[in-house]
C-alpha cells in the first residue's frame, strides 16, 4: 500500500471531480495553441518519467501512451496514460510506480483513485500519471481531449 508523500482522496465522488479539474486545468478548447513539433522520442523524456514507464510495463500496463503537453497547459509538461485489466492491477501498477519513483526520492505531489482502482491519478508536477480501468479509459478518452499533443505510443504488454 502506498504510504509516500502527498495526499490521497478516498472518496470516489471526489477523485472524479478532482481527477477531471486537474486533466482540463488550463486548457481553453477555443484557444488551443496547434503546435507543429515532431513525434516524441524516448530518449527526451525526464529520467523520472522514464523510470515510471518501465515500472508499468514491468507490472504488465496496457496501451502505454506519453503526451508531451508543453506549450499546451500550464499545469503539466506530460502526461503518462496506461490501462490495467482490472482495479486490482490499476492499484498494482500504480503502486509500483509510486514505489520505484520513491526509492529514487521523488515523491508524487498528489495521489487520487487508489481506493476504487477505477482512475489512479499520480501527479509528479513535471508529468501527470493516469492509469486506468479499460471503461474508464474508453470513457474520458484522454488521448483524444489532448489529440493536439504529440505523443509516443509506448506499448506496454
Amino acid at each position: 500500500m502506498w504510504s509516500g508523500h502527498g495526499s490521497v482522496h478516498s472518496s470516489p465522488s471526489q477523485t472524479v471531480i478532482s481527477i477531471m479539474a486537474m486533466v482540463s486545468f488550463g486548457r481553453d478548447q477555443s484557444q488551443v495553441s496547434h503546435l507543429q513539433r515532431p513525434p516524441l522520442r524516448l530518449s527526451e523524456l525526464p529520467e523520472s518519467l522514464c523510470l515510471a514507464h518501465d515500472a508499468a510495463d514491468d507490472r504488465k500496463a496496457q496501451a502505454i501512451t506519453i503526451l508531451d503537453l508543453r506549450g499546451l497547459n500550464d499545469a503539466t509538461d506530460y502526461f503518462m496514460i496506461a490501462s490495467g485489466t482490472s482495479g486490482a492491477h490499476v492499484r498494482g501498477i500504480g503502486e509500483a510506480i509510486l514505489s520505484t519513483l520513491g526509492d529514487q526520492g521523488i515523491w508524487a505531489h498528489h495521489v487520487e483513485g487508489m481506493t476504487t482502482g477505477r482512475w489512479v491519478l499520480l501527479d509528479y508536477v513535471d508529468f501527470i500519471i493516469h492509469i486506468f480501468h479499460p471503461d474508464t479509459r474508453s470513457f474520458y478518452r484522454l488521448e483524444r481531449l489532448w489529440s493536439d499533443a504529440p505523443l509516443l505510443d509506448v506499448g506496454g504488454s
